[in-house]
């Protein structure tokens, strides 16, 4: 798909980044789509056939924990297959340049963003590398090594992804973290995500209505989006060429 923005977007984007103290980036399934993992959900609203109630429901899995696990693990089989991509490195950069001024509060699930070097990064629907205990609720990264069809904990219990399903809340930690992110920061990212689903599209107006004067926003989409009303800046292409392009116009840093 050709991108949709012209160098004077681009300038315009890497001018407002360049005078940035504070930047928040709020991502979605656009950018591990680029490095091919898949959305799962389909037009049809199913997820590889099933109803999501089945497999992304706390009811799901105390129905049927076996199809819930073997759901999973074949998404976690896909995520070990694929790697970041230059979207991925450049959000990596941009961290390297702000430090603690950076924020990348993701809708992921696959760690891509880790996986390319990210440290700060705020994972609100939580993460296929870990699991949580119901017995004693200890929640362990297991990277992605193989698990069964009923994984137990060392302490016996059962245990689940460690996955923020529908019907459930999101962590309140992280949560708190991510609005406080987009409230305080100068200019906020919206990369790879339409910014529908709820509560994670309620950041783009928190950024907006934040520190005066609020946050530029900044758009990063194939095409426009229900953020785009938000948007002062629009870039519209994949995220693995626009955003390195973002990257290559901001420069060194100043001392």
């Amino acid at each position: 798909m050709p991108n949709t923005f012209d160098d004077q977007e681009l300038e315009r984007a890497a001018a407002v980044l360049g005078q940035a103290r504070r930047v928040c980036v709020l991502t979605g399934a656009g950018v591990s789509a680029e490095s091919g993992v898949p959305t799962f959900r389909a037009s049809d609203g199913l997820w590889e056939g099933h109803r999501i109630e089945d497999v992304a429901t706390p009811f799901g899995f105390q129905k049927d924990p076996g199809l819930v696990w073997k759901f999973y693990n074949a998404r976690r089989a896909n995520v070990k297959a694929v790697s970041p991509n230059p979207g991925h490195f450049a959000l990596k950069a941009m961290e390297d340049r702000w430090g603690d001024g950076f924020t990348l509060v993701t809708q992921n699930v696959d760690g891509l963003h880790r996986a390319a070097g990210g440290r700060n990064v705020l994972e609100i629907h939580g993460s296929l590398h870990r699991t949580r205990c119901l017995t004693c609720e200890e929640v362990r990264d297991r990277g992605l090594e193989p698990l069964a069809d009923h994984p137990l904990c060392e302490c016996g219990g059962r245990l689940r992804p460690d996955i923020v399903w529908f019907h459930e809340g999101l962590p309140e930690d992280i949560w708190e973290a991510a609005m406080t992110a987009a409230h305080e920061c100068e200019v906020f990212l919206v990369v790879g995500t339409s910014a529908v689903v709820h509560p994670a599209a309620s950041l783009v107006p928190i950024a907006k209505r934040g520190k005066s004067p609020g946050a530029t926003v900044i758009e990063v989409n194939l095409t426009r989006t229900e953020a785009s009303e938000y948007a002062d800046i629009g870039l519209y292409g994949p995220s693995g060429q626009v955003l390195p392009k973002l990257v290559e116009k901001l420069g060194e840093p100043r001392a």
